[in-house]
């Protein structure tokens, strides 16, 4: 199975969580869990400014902004387009 960071998607990219990387903080990796970001579910990537900006991403109906701290520990499947 082919994973990537979530930091990793591009605008409009959409795809499925399957897990957290061992270096995350238990209180983030709850706090994400808290949040939705839960495994199997889709996350859309919706926003990717330049200079490392946080990102704006969409999980469920829900709308969050991560920054690279945070988003490179959240391992993402990405989905074909369309899927």
């Amino acid at each position: 199975m082919h994973t990537v960071p979530l930091w990793t998607l591009t605008k409009g990219q959409r795809a499925a969580i399957r897990g957290f990387t061992d270096a995350l903080p238990d209180s983030y990796r709850q706090r994400l869990t808290e949040m939705g970001f839960h495994a199997g579910e889709v996350v859309t990537c919706l926003l990717r400014p330049a200079f490392g900006a946080p990102r704006v991403y969409r999980v469920s109906n829900t709308v969050y902004s991560l920054d690279e701290d945070v988003a490179a520990h959240v391992m993402m499947q990405p989905l074909e387009a369309g899927a």
